[in-house]
């Protein structure tokens, strides 16, 4: 530690060497925190880093394939995460001179004892790409995406779609924020722009989110654009019982109780619900918060309404998690239908006649979400789709699919002024008999 020490501008990117190298052995990337990085523009350095690299993985991985004609040597610690931070910098950043950027990234494999036997591999390796930026350089976007993902997604929403979420890939999601009350001031005051009923889009900000007007007054909360359309069109009102499973962070549970619905908020997870119970407890909003599986929660009781916002694949949140292009497969896609639908089936013994349920799924795979409500209604006598009329999202009918569920998806633009696009949703609301 002390050669890291030793080194300006060394510990951020060795911060990102080692998110990045947890994250290409399966687990999901996690920002690197002010405890590993308490300098904030260290940590925003090092974040960048890290995420650039997976945001251009199949490029990165093109590259490495030309440089390495035996491929990244195995059993060396993070030095494959050093090599793709090291692309990252010298093909997409430019935050630093070439001959830093590459200085670095050998002394950041010389701080792990696996990968510092191949500091020389390092320094060829990028020295070489450095020659040739020009030529590596113009590698095409295509790349970017993972050819299974790739071919299921032009044929699911067409090649401008497929075109689209490349750009969206590479420009990241935006802040989008619920508002518990609106008011033309706090939208002045962080420099936000309507998109979507009580959603809100920061175009610009420098401070952190907990730093931004009105966060410490539990003024709104973080939630995608397209995360806050399932509990709208529940239509929740004062006294209306609704579960809310697999409820945390909880953006979905504040929208139900805002709108004064006695809200349950249920998650397997405790330390999740425990971060949910904070969310709420700072924008002064009420639910009962329960810790079970939702596919054997038994309360006793039935419920007006239930969201369902259930397990998946996540595929349609790589704008802010670009991770799950890495992880993903269509093994994995498949485990998750019969779970869903497990999930569908125990939340319709919960709700009382006449009552909604919404399934939603923030994937952008058929298998998750319009085949799982045909599924639903050819299965389950007696269920219905109610469906989502245009002026339920403001007039915003691109969405809404003829049978009235909505998919969204980055291929997409926002209505308003905001401008930009938003995640890969799947939406059906049902009625029980």
């Amino acid at each position: 530690m002390s050669q890291v020490k030793s080194t300006p501008g060394l510990q951020p990117r060795l911060e990102a060497a080692f998110a990045l190298n947890t994250t290409l052995r399966g687990a999901p990337f996690a920002p690197i925190a002010a405890e590993r990085l308490p300098d904030p523009r260290d940590r925003a350095l090092a974040n960048r880093l890290a995420t650039t690299a997976l945001r251009r993985h199949g490029q990165i991985t093109a590259v490495l394939e030309t440089l390495l004609k035996k491929g990244v040597p195995a059993r060396a610690g993070i030095l494959e995460a050093v090599l793709r931070i090291g692309v990252a910098q010298l093909l997409y950043l430019d935050a630093i001179p070439a001959h830093s950027a590459i200085h670095l990234a050998v002394e950041s494999a010389r701080a792990d004892k696996r990968a510092g036997r191949f500091d020389k591999l390092v320094n060829g390796a990028l020295r070489t790409l450095q020659r040739d930026a020009e030529t590596f350089g113009a590698l095409p976007d295509a790349l970017l995406l993972p050819g299974w993902l790739k071919a299921r997604w032009q044929k699911a929403y067409g090649a401008a779609a497929l075109e689209a979420f490349v750009h969206a890939l590479l420009e990241g999601a935006p802040l989008d924020l619920t508002l518990k009350s609106a008011g033309p001031a706090l939208l002045e005051a962080l420099g936000a722009a309507p998109v979507l009923g009580t959603t809100i889009r920061v175009e610009t900000r420098d401070a952190a989110v907990a730093d931004l007007p009105g966060y410490a007054e539990g003024q709104w909360w973080v939630q995608d654009a397209a995360a806050a359309i399932p509990a709208r069109l529940i239509d929740a009102r004062p006294g209306m019982r609704v579960l809310d499973l697999c409820a945390a962070p909880g953006g979905k549970t504040a929208q139900l109780a805002a709108a004064g619905a006695a809200v349950t908020a249920l998650d397997i997870d405790a330390a999740r619900t425990d971060r949910l119970a904070q969310n709420l407890a700072r924008l002064d909003l009420s639910a009962e918060i329960v810790v079970a599986d939702a596919l054997t929660y038994a309360p006793g009781e039935t419920f007006d309404a239930i969201l369902l916002d259930a397990p998946c694949s996540a595929t349609g949140t790589f704008r802010r998690h670009p991770d799950v292009l890495l992880s993903r497969d269509q093994q994995g896609v498949n485990g998750r239908v019969a779970l869903q639908r497990d999930l569908i089936a125990h939340a319709l013994t919960l709700l009382a006649p006449g009552g909604t349920l919404i399934y939603c799924v923030c994937s952008l795979e058929p298998e998750e979400g319009e085949d799982q409500a045909a599924w639903a209604l050819k299965t389950h006598s007696g269920l219905t789709l109610a469906p989502v009329a245009p002026a339920e999202l403001d007039g915003w009918a691109s969405p809404i699919r003829p049978d009235g569920t909505v998919r969204t998806h980055p291929g997409l633009a926002v209505p308003g002024p905001a401008g930009g696009t938003l995640d890969g949703f799947f939406i059906a609301r049902f009625t029980a008999a």
